[in-house]
């Protein structure tokens, strides 16, 4: 019942504000139908797998030592290579709500203390290591924080594309279901790696993301 609170699409974190480069995406026509959306969502899940999931899965593990050190260590590793201004936004001010909420919560484990670490500014508190953080203290294993946080990737951009474009809700969990199918592969590959071996390499992403920055209409911060 955790996984379900916490995967859940109406988590008050703020995901509906952002569209992880997608409304770029659709105005520059790199996304234009179903078949290209479900292309787009699937790259962004696999950067997110490489990316903040390596991350998340290292600060899960240090929740469970319980060691505030690595944990923000895999915080700035993954803010580090967060690319553009947008992107930076929007991972730090989902991280800072989902933790904000985590620490209201019973079981809070070291959400209140990273809380109170970004609040002086020590960490930026991304979004996948406040995921982490409240798996942990509820020692919820390390695959549901992975497979939640990748699925609220998807669903996010899903639902900004239910306000963007010509598409419906069964089109859009019909996508999500074959996305959300790949998840467990994914986690198989970014449990062995290193925070040195974590990286995002996307660059239509990031000029997608630059692109939203100049746009004179914009629905979403990114």
């Amino acid at each position: 019942m955790r996984v379900l609170q916490f995967g859940d699409s109406t988590l008050p974190v703020g995901a509906f504000a952002f569209s992880n480069a997608l409304e770029s995406a659709l105005q520059t026509g790199i996304v234009h139908d179903v078949a290209t959306l479900e292309g787009f969502v699937l790259a962004a899940t696999r950067q997110a797998a490489s990316l903040d999931g390596v991350a998340l899965l290292h600060a899960h593990r240090a929740a469970c030592k319980g060691s505030m050190d690595d944990v923000i260590q895999a915080d700035h590793a993954l803010f580090t290579r967060r690319v553009g201004e947008e992107q930076r936004l929007m991972t730090t001010r989902m991280g800072k709500k989902l933790a904000e909420l985590g620490a209201k919560l019973p079981d809070a484990g070291m959400v209140p203390a990273w809380l109170e670490e970004i609040k002086q500014g020590r960490t930026p508190g991304c979004f996948a290591i406040a995921h982490a953080l409240m798996f942990a203290g509820r020692r919820l294993p390390e695959e549901d924080a992975f497979a939640v946080h990748q699925y609220g990737v998807a669903s996010m951009m899903l639902g900004a594309a239910l306000r963007m474009m010509k598409i419906d809700h069964y089109d859009t969990q019909q996508l999500l279901y074959r996305v959300n199918g790949s998840a467990n592969d994914a986690y198989l590959r970014s449990r062995q790696l290193s925070l040195n071996e974590m990286s995002g390499f996307a660059p239509v992403f990031d000029v997608l993301v630059a692109h939203h920055v100049g746009a004179h209409v914009r629905m979403f911060m990114n």
